[in-house]
């Protein structure tokens, strides 16, 4: 029997959720700036920069930034780590990694980033490289969670850390049914109306309930190899930052 894991609520083949997933960031690279800030109303650049605070990212250091999108997280830490420091912008979607690198390119920051095409599962990067690893919103987006918390492991130096910012489980209870019926009725509205792509929300609407809560989340990094984890809720939980070091 074929091993199944979710797409949404959908229950599909591991090949067919990594090939549907590109089809859904093929869908919205064009307008998934736009979309971030309808969403969240804005929320998702104060916990990027949150994120970013906490981070022990320094100048001079080489950072990994996975499923970096459109490149808001990589130009911060490009600002960070500064001429003498490296990032590296990855994402498995072409269209949403040249997206990125032509936004950092018209912001003139070119020196110390680097692109690079790549699954967060099989990293293409020699063991002990980065200084840190990043990963916002793209973790619950990954097929195998568990080999990609293992890569990032890996690539990790020894006193590395990682953070994951992924949107997680809500704290409040008595905001859980208003928080459904806006992921499930204005997010795909919302979809439909800027992005014409109504399915595409409705699935990324989806992927936040299946995704790990936090102390699952924190219980895989343990397993992965990390250490001195913890984790960060953000707006009562909608989002969490997730942080664990390789010693």
């Amino acid at each position: 029997m074929v091993k199944q894991t979710h797409f949404g609520y959908q229950q599909v083949a591991p090949a067919e959720k990594t090939a549907r997933v590109r089809e859904v960031f093929d869908s919205v690279a064009d307008r998934y700036d736009v979309m971030n800030d309808l969403m969240s109303l804005g929320l998702h650049r104060l916990w990027k920069r949150f994120a970013l605070a906490a981070s022990a990212v320094r100048a001079g250091a080489h950072v990994l930034d996975l499923a970096a999108g459109t490149g808001d997280i990589t130009r911060a830490l490009a600002q960070r780590v500064g001429d003498e420091g490296l990032v590296y912008s990855t994402d498995i979607n072409a269209r949403m990694l040249g997206a990125g690198r032509r936004r950092l390119i018209d912001s003139g920051i070119v020196r110390n980033v680097r692109f690079v095409q790549c699954n967060a599962e099989s990293l293409p990067f020699a063991r002990r490289s980065f200084d840190a690893v990043t990963i916002a919103f793209g973790l619950r987006n990954v097929t195998y969670k568990d080999r990609a918390l293992e890569a990032m492991f890996d690539v990790l130096r020894p006193g590395g850390q990682l953070l994951v910012l992924e949107f997680s489980t809500l704290r409040v209870p008595w905001l859980q049914p208003l928080y459904d019926r806006y992921s499930f009725s204005v997010l795909p509205w919302l979809g439909k109306t800027v992005a014409a792509d109504e399915a595409s929300y409705r699935y990324l609407a989806e992927s936040i309930r299946v995704h790990p809560d936090q102390e699952t989340l924190l219980a895989m990094l343990r397993s992965a190899g990390f250490e001195r984890c913890d984790c960060l809720n953000l707006s009562a939980g909608v989002a969490a930052l997730h942080r664990g070091y390789k010693l």
